[in-house]
């Protein structure tokens, strides 16, 4: 098959894709809270009861020395007054972006509800100590993954993997409290924050949060 064919191909598939090929629930801006917190909390209730999958990923997009974008997919640990929180190794690539750059944004997506939730701002390193209750507080696979360590590095085989993995696994099984000094919770304090309802109409409902002098402004944007 030639590259053309191949392009037109593609291009058939990716146009015969359909989005929200549901009932989507109705977002009423006016009734919206005064701080995005409690909002996103309802909405993530609202998302597991509709069953979407894995509604506690996110994307999270950091800039490297250069100022050059970088975006993957990562976990979230928690959300409270203190911010949303994520881990990974200080020595990841994401840690090390962090370290130079300590501001990033988050980006959730729950295709069941045709809703969007984007957060922006600095981002803290939480005590030691309450990165590795964290981790502790995982599963044996979580700790596992983490004892393995050298994320982001490259790597030689496969087969060099499984053999470090085998050892963490045991070293994780035996001692469920083993300390993984790299790894580290990391909290982002939005001073943006923008909740998107999608409509089958293209009525959109944008209400964004920016947060001026220590006050959260609550606005309207057009889809």
């Amino acid at each position: 098959m030639s590259a053309a064919d191949t392009s037109s191909e593609f291009t058939g598939l990716l146009r015969s894709q359909r989005v929200w090929d549901t009932e989507l629930p109705s977002f009423d801006p006016g009734a919206a809270p005064d701080e995005p917190l409690p909002l996103f909390v309802r909405w993530f209730a609202e998302a597991v009861a509709a069953g979407q999958t894995e509604p506690h990923t996110m994307s999270l997009a950091t800039a490297d020395a250069d100022g050059l974008p970088d975006v993957r997919t990562v976990m979230l640990h928690g959300a409270d007054a203190d911010g949303w929180s994520f881990a990974t190794h200080t020595t990841s690539r994401k840690g090390r972006q962090l370290a130079g750059r300590p501001y990033a944004a988050l980006g959730f997506y729950w295709p069941a509800q045709g809703r969007q939730i984007r957060l922006r701002g600095p981002v803290t390193v939480a005590p030691a100590q309450e990165g590795q209750a964290d981790l502790h507080a995982r599963s044996t696979g979580a700790l596992a993954a983490a004892l393995v360590g050298h994320q982001s590095e490259v790597l030689p085989s496969y087969e060099e993997l499984e053999r470090a993995s085998d050892a963490a696994w045991t070293h994780a099984e035996h001692e469920p409290d083993a300390p993984v000094p790299t790894w580290t919770l990391y909290r982002l304090q939005p001073q943006e924050a923008e909740f998107f309802q999608g409509d089958t109409r293209r009525r959109h409902v944008r209400v964004n949060y920016r947060r001026t002098s220590g006050v959260w402004l609550k606005e309207l944007l057009w889809p």
